[in-house]
């Protein structure tokens, strides 16, 4: 059990340190998808953005000590379900268009329902890492296989925006 605590801990450190510097890296394009997602002023979303990038790198930092990783997991699922109800309620109220900052490029088809339960699923493991007990330290074991894991979340997140498939004349 230790392990897939260790495995879980650095696969949602790496999905937060990734978020963080995707922030850094993009300011301007995710500052401008804080400000359409959150309807707030151009001027207020790029320090939102930038507070919500230190935060998920204090979170990513948390999990990945062991002493600290309750209270990272917390934040992680706190951000998560935050970031899911804003992805939700953008989609109701008819904001699905908007770029969300979901990926690393622009997705044409906005924020589709695999981005808002990614987020949702995504808070639920860090939910279940903060009630589980305290596991050991990182082996290079739990690294590589969180990575595979992070490799896999990309991946998913590049079919899930493959456009549907459509009937065939001859069927």
């Amino acid at each position: 059990m230790t392990t897939v605590i260790q495995v879980a801990a650095l696969f949602l450190a790496a999905v937060l340190g990734v978020s963080a510097a995707h922030k850094l890296v993009e300011r301007a394009r995710l500052a401008a998808a804080t400000a359409g997602l959150l309807r707030l002023h151009p001027a207020v979303a790029m320090p939102v953005t930038m507070a919500a990038a230190a935060l998920e790198a204090a979170a990513a930092l948390a999990l990945v000590l062991p002493a600290s990783r309750p209270v990272g997991a917390l934040l992680a699922a706190l951000l998560w379900s935050a970031y899911g109800a804003a992805l939700f309620a953008a989609r109701r109220r008819g904001d699905g268009g908007i770029d969300c900052g979901c990926d690393f490029g622009k997705r044409r088809g906005g924020i589709g329902r695999f981005a808002i339960a990614r987020a949702f699923m995504l808070g639920a493991a860090a939910l279940a890492l903060f009630v589980s007990p305290i596991g050991g330290g990182v082996d290079i074991h739990s690294a590589f296989a969180a990575l595979a894991f992070l490799a896999l979340l990309f991946a998913a997140g590049e079919i899930a925006q493959l456009p549907a498939p459509t009937r065939s004349v001859a069927r």
